[in-house]
C-alpha cells in the first residue's frame, strides 16, 4: 500500500496491548513488553510508556496539542517557528547546549510539526532517560526569547520556506492546491506559513504562542524501549510534576463549509513538467464515531486508496504507468487520523507529449470504474497482506510504536484503537470500497489543480508566477 495510506491511518499490530491509567500515587505497573501504560500527573500532563526490551535504547517524545491548525491568518507559521526557538536555550542550558548534551551522551535529537501537533524526541540508550526527561522539563517553561536569536531563526525558516516550496514548482501547486480546496479549514494554511505573514511575526508573537500553549496541561511524554513503566512514572512526576499549567483556550469547533460544484486552479511557473492534483472532501476519524458504522467508511475508503496505489500491481500503476503509458507517475492517498475534515487526494504526472486533460480523463475513468464494478477479491487480498506486513515491520521501530501512540493521543483520538485497525481493514468488504467511492468521489466534493510549466529562462531568471481560480462553469 501507499506509505501515505499506511501511515496516514496509523496502522498497528495485532497484538493485544493492555493499559493501565495511574494517578500521583507511585504506580505498579501490571504490563511489561510492549504494553502500553497510562500515568497522569495532577497539573494535567500525561505519560504514555511502551516497554520494548529488545535493546538497550529508548525513544523520548514530548507531544503538543498544537500545530498549524491552532494558528489564525496573520501568525500563520508561528508553530513552527517556535519549534526552532525551543533550541535556543534557557537560563540553565542557553543556546545550543541541549542539542550539544544529547549529542555528548550518544543520542539523536530533533522535532516536528504538523498541522495538530508539534512533537519534540530524543533517541538514546536507555540509561540516559533521567537527562532527556529533566532537558524537556527545562525548556517546557524556560525558554529564553533572544529578540537576535529570534530574527535569525526567522530567517532560517523563510529560507526553509523558499528552498521546499517556493522554489519547487509541484510543492507550490500543492501549497494552493490545499488554500483551495479547503474553504474555511485551518488546514488551507501551510505549516510553513506564508510568507507574508513570516514578514511580519514578531518574537513577542512566538512567546505568547509558547507561553499559552507549551505547559504540561497541554503536553503528552511518550517513553518506548527498553525501560521500567515506574521508573519513567517516577522521573515524570520529579521533572514535570511541580511545572505550572496554563489556561488553554477552549477551541471552537470548525467543520469545512459545504461545497458546490467542482473548483479549479492553474499554477503557471517555470517548471519542466506539468502536474495535476485531484482531491476530494473526506472524512476524518472522530472519538464520537469510533465503534460506529460511519467508522467503516473511513477504513472502506483507506483500502480504496490501496486498489488505486499500493505498488506495481496497483490500478493507477498498471493502467495509467505501465499500460496506457500516459502517466510518469500516478498515485492516491488518503489519511483518516486528523482533527479535521481531510482530503482524499489523486495526483499525477503525465508523460511527454500527453496532455493534462487526457491524464485527468484517464484519472477519472479509474474513479468510474469503482464505482461501476467491484474490486476483485485478488484486490482486496493484496492491499489486507500489505497492511499486515506493515504491522509486522513496524514491530521493529520503536520510533514508530512511540510516535503513533503520541499522535493519536494528541489529536483526541483513543490511541487504543491502534489495536483495532488490522481487524477492521480486513473486515473490508469489495460493495463497501464501492459504495465510499460512489458517496465520496464525486464532483462536488473536487477540486483540480493543475501546474502549467512556464519556459524556465537559461540565464537562470524566472518569469512570472501567476495563479488562477475557477468554478467549473468557469473553466469550461
Amino acid at each position: 500500500m501507499n506509505m501515505k495510506s499506511i501511515a496516514g491511518l496509523l496502522a498497528v499490530s495485532t497484538l493485544v496491548l493492555g493499559w493501565v491509567l495511574y494517578h500521583d500515587a507511585d504506580p505498579v505497573p501490571e504490563q511489561s513488553d510492549e504494553a502500553v501504560q497510562s500515568y497522569q500527573l495532577s497539573n494535567g500532563m500525561k505519560i504514555l510508556v511502551i516497554e520494548n526490551h529488545r535493546a538497550p535504547v529508548m525513544v523520548s517524545q514530548i507531544w503538543y496539542k498544537v500545530g498549524a491548525s491552532y494558528e489564525h491568518d496573520g501568525i500563520t507559521g508561528i508553530s513552527h517557528v517556535l519549534e526552532h526557538m525551543m533550541f535556543k536555550g534557557t537560563e540553565k542550558y542557553p543556546a545550543g547546549e541541549f542539542s550539544e548534551i544529547i549529542a555528548a551522551n550518544g543520542g539523536e535529537e530533533n522535532a516536528f510539526t504538523g498541522q495538530d501537533y508539534t512533537a519534540y524526541f530524543q533517541k538514546i540508550a536507555n540509561d540516559r532517560l533521567e537527562l532527556c526527561l529533566s532537558l524537556e522539563a527545562d525548556r517546557m517553561r524556560n525558554i529564553i526569547f533572544d529578540e537576535k536569536e529570534f530574527v535569525k531563526e526567522l530567517e532560517v525558516v523563510k529560507e526553509e520556506r523558499r528552498l521546499r516550496t517556493d522554489d519547487k514548482p509541484s510543492a507550490l501547486t500543492y501549497e494552493r492546491f490545499n488554500a483551495v480546496a479547503y474553504t474555511n479549514s485551518p488546514y488551507r494554511r501551510p505549516i510553513v506559513g506564508w510568507m507574508e505573514d513570516l514578514d511580519t511575526l514578531t518574537v513577542d508573537d512566538a512567546r505568547e504562542w509558547y507561553e499559552t500553549w507549551y505547559a504540561p496541561n497541554n503536553a503528552t511524554l511518550v517513553v518506548a524501549g527498553d525501560v521500567l513503566a515506574e521508573d519513567v512514572f517516577r522521573l515524570a512526576k520529579q521533572y514535570f510534576g511541580q511545572l505550572p499549567t496554563s489556561r488553554i483556550p477552549e477551541l471552537k469547533p470548525r467543520h469545512e463549509a459545504k461545497q458546490f460544484g467542482t473548483q479549479r486552479l492553474t499554477v503557471e511557473l517555470p517548471a519542466k513538467i506539468p502536474y495535476l492534483i485531484m482531491g476530494f472532501k473526506a472524512p476524518n476519524l472522530t472519538s464520537d464515531i469510533v465503534g460506529t458504522e460511519q467508522e467503516k467508511e473511513l477504513y472502506a475508503l483507506e483500502v480504496l486508496a490501496g486498489v488505486l496505489d499500493g505498488g506495481d500491481s496497483a490500478r493507477l500503476s498498471k493502467n495509467l504507468v505501465r499500460g496506457q503509458e500516459i502517466a510518469n507517475s500516478a498515485s492516491a492517498s488518503y489519511g483518516m487520523s486528523a482533527r479535521h475534515d481531510t482530503l482524499f487526494v489523486l495526483s499525477a504526472v503525465p508523460n511527454d507529449e500527453v496532455a493534462i486533460e487526457v491524464l485527468e480523463f484517464a484519472l477519472r475513468e479509474q474513479i468510474n470504474l469503482l464505482k461501476t464494478q467491484l474490486p476483485d477479491d485478488k484486490e482486496l487480498d493484496r492491499v489486507k497482506a500489505q497492511v499486515v506486513a506493515a504491522q509486522v515491520y513496524k514491530q521493529d521501530s520503536t520510533f514508530y510504536q512511540a510516535m503513533e501512540v503520541g499522535m493519536l493521543d494528541t489529536i483526541g483520538l483513543p490511541w487504543q484503537i491502534k489495536d483495532e485497525y488490522v481487524d477492521k481493514v480486513l473486515a473490508v468488504t469489495a460493495e463497501q470500497v464501492q459504495q465510499v467511492a460512489k458517496k465520496y468521489l464525486t464532483d462536488d466534493r473536487l477540486t483540480v489543480a493543475v501546474l502549467d510549466p512556464l519556459p524556465i529562462e537559461s540565464n537562470g531568471t524566472k518569469t512570472t508566477k501567476t495563479v488562477s481560480v475557477a468554478g467549473e462553469k468557469d473553466a469550461q
